[in-house]
């Protein structure tokens, strides 16, 4: 079952008050989509009570707080998962939410097109080999030998 965060406003990306930002975050879709469609309810459907509800949000809803990131629909509990598994092997200390690359797999959905997507994974991959090669290089040098016959001492 996917669970959603709490429903903020988010003036950091809106225009006017950041409550269609908060609304397109809550429910994993672009910003611009949440735009259009206030814009259109406004001026099609039912303008004062489009109005009304945009000054109500803007007073109801709470600023999104600074600590709070954005967080993928369709991560789930990700985050829970991976501080339960603490075996053996390697642990990517520095993996967070923010560097998580989520690919939006329909134009309505929030991140990143697959394009953009493979590229980011693409030099993130690139910058892996690059610190694997150097561990390897001083792992068969002479100079990590030498320090670790001294370490024994």
């Amino acid at each position: 079952m996917k669970t959603f965060g709490s429903l903020h406003r988010d003036p950091s990306k809106g225009k006017i008050a950041g409550v269609c930002a908060g609304i397109a975050e809550y429910f994993g879709m672009e910003i611009w989509l949440v735009r259009i469609l206030t814009l259109t309810g406004f001026f099609l459907l039912a303008p004062p009570f489009f109005f009304v509800g945009y000054i109500a949000a803007w007073f109801i809803l709470e600023k999104k707080p600074r600590g709070l990131a954005a967080r993928p629909k369709d991560e789930g509990n990700a985050t829970s998962h991976h501080n339960k598994v603490q075996g053996k092997g390697w642990h990517n200390v520095s993996e967070d939410e923010s560097e998580k690359v989520v690919v939006k797999s329909k134009v309505w959905q929030a991140g990143e097109p697959p394009k953009q997507a493979f590229i980011d994974i693409k030099q993130r991959f690139e910058k892996n080999e690059t610190r694997l090669r150097k561990m390897e290089t001083y792992v068969t040098s002479t100079e990590f030998q030498l320090n670790r016959e001294l370490s024994k001492l």
